[in-house]
């Protein structure tokens, strides 16, 4: 049995999200702690910059993957709405000012631009690399 062009597509979206989410619990979803420089008060936190790379670098590889299988229109909002709905679940749950919301339209924003940017270069590799016009 073969499967249709619009399962592939339904599939691929959902093992994209639920890899997306994985991305995030894996290197960001386990941190909760905050860091406090006892000379300055100053609060940092919860993530350290190597959880942040590591997520990053994770998309990215997500974003190329599904990229060359996947419309880049269908991979950026999945991967955005997916990781965004992470990130807010957590923020939301630790957060009384409300400042939540404009951390996770920053995040929205930022992986719809990024996943986009890369499963379009992503697609236009692997095309040109099977011989066919970008």
């Amino acid at each position: 049995m073969t499967a249709t062009r619009g399962t592939r597509a339904l599939l691929g979206a959902l093992f994209l999200a639920t890899a997306t989410v994985a991305a995030w619990l894996l290197w960001l979803g386990w941190d909760t702690r905050y860091t406090v420089d006892e000379q300055t008060g100053a609060t940092s936190g919860p993530y350290e910059p190597w959880q942040v790379i590591g997520c990053v670098l994770t998309l990215v590889l997500l974003a190329a993957l599904a990229g060359t299988r996947l419309s880049p229109w269908l991979v950026a909002p999945v991967m955005a709405v997916a990781f965004t709905a992470a990130w807010s679940w957590r923020a939301a749950s630790t957060d009384d000012s409300g400042l939540w919301v404009v951390g996770g339209t920053l995040v929205l924003l930022g992986m719809a631009a990024g996943s986009i940017a890369v499963s379009f270069l992503a697609r236009r590799f692997a095309q040109r690399r099977a011989g066919r016009p970008g």
